[in-house]
């Protein structure tokens, strides 16, 4: 139990982000009415949550620390921003009391140890992520505006799209017996292609794309099954921005890509994950991401993803050095 600490130093906050697994940001100014509105609140949560080395509340001056504002993207005050093991999670702007009670939820269903660079949550907590977060960037994959999803060549009778923004650890890394029947993993039908047309809700700004793709073990000499055939993960994939609608698989191969991503073997972590990372200035006011999943990286015919997570940053851009007040009177 403790009161926020004032961070006076870009050292001191890099101190405390490496000694606490849990970190809370406010990042503030003294001129900002809304800041001043909410302390009191954040205050009473940091007495009530802190727990010494694994969860710490810091308040961060946005006049004198600049740098770190610019660092975390700090576009609206008050803004807080939660961190585990040094990395973003979410972010809240605003003096939203409820949304900071959501934080603090969150914070609350991730507190166990888990493995580097994964959380596991339930209904309602932190979604689960196969690596870590670039610095300054957080998961923006609830802005996929799920009901306009499209996957083409697909194996549609066993597999649904959504699956692959499914906020639970995929059951193939977990231990125990999967708690449903149903596959929650998408795999490709007719040959080792898909394409996937993803919405967003609105414009975002894409730094880095995670997959995550778990085929099982190969199969044995004795296992002649076709039906059994091992799938593979992707190895080249396409990626098309700002499109109305799905493009077609001829289309893709013909028209030229906003960026080309080889995957090689030692891009997967543990998790069976991919952190690939966009040229930022091409993916910067992005209302739509098509991903074409070229080929695998073996000789089969199937390709399989399991997650897809989107990292970089949501809503409308604003320039550093104007700050805006969020929460104020007019009830933005």
């Amino acid at each position: 139990m403790a009161k926020p600490i004032e961070i006076e130093s870009a050292e001191q906050f890099s101190s405390v982000l490496k000694e606490s697994r849990i970190v809370v940001a406010d990042f503030y100014a003294n001129w900002c009415g809304p800041c001043k509105q909410i302390a009191p609140f954040y205050e009473q949560l940091s007495n009530s949550v802190s727990k010494p080395k694994a969860v710490t509340f810091v308040k961060i001056n946005t006049e004198s620390q600049r740098d770190l504002a610019a660092e975390f993207a700090v576009q609206s005050l008050p803004t807080f921003i939660l961190f585990r093991d040094g990395s973003v999670v979410e972010k809240v702007k605003g003096a939203d009391p409820q949304g900071l009670r959501s934080l603090i939820e969150m914070l609350r269903n991730d507190t166990e140890p888990s493995g580097a660079g994964s959380s596991s949550s339930g209904s309602g907590g932190l979604a689960w992520r196969g690596a870590d977060l670039p610095r300054g960037y957080t998961d923006i994959s609830d802005v996929v505006d799920v009901r306009g999803l499209e996957l083409l060549n697909a194996d549609t009778n066993e597999f649904s799209v959504r699956t692959l923004f499914n906020k639970s650890k995929p059951s193939a890394l977990s231990k125990g017996p999967e708690t449903s029947g149903e596959k929650d993993w998408v795999e490709s039908d007719t040959d080792e292609q898909l394409l996937l047309f993803t919405p967003f809700n609105s414009a975002v700004k894409l730094h880095t794309i995670q997959l995550t793709s778990l085929p099982p073990a190969e199969s044995t000499e004795d296992d002649d099954d076709d039906d059994e055939e091992t799938p593979m993960r992707p190895s080249t994939i396409k990626l098309f921005t700002n499109r109305a609608h799905n493009l077609g698989f001829d289309e893709a191969e013909d028209i030229e890509a906003t960026q080309t991503i080889e995957i090689g073997e030692e891009d997967w972590n543990s998790n069976g994950t991919a952190n690939l990372p966009l040229r930022f200035v091409r993916f910067q006011n992005i209302s739509s991401l098509v991903i074409f999943v070229v080929d695998g990286d073996g000789d089969g015919d199937k390709v399989r993803l399991d997650r897809v997570r989107f990292i970089g940053e949501s809503g409308e851009k604003r320039e550093m050095g104007k700050l805006e007040k969020i929460g104020d009177e007019a009830g933005e």
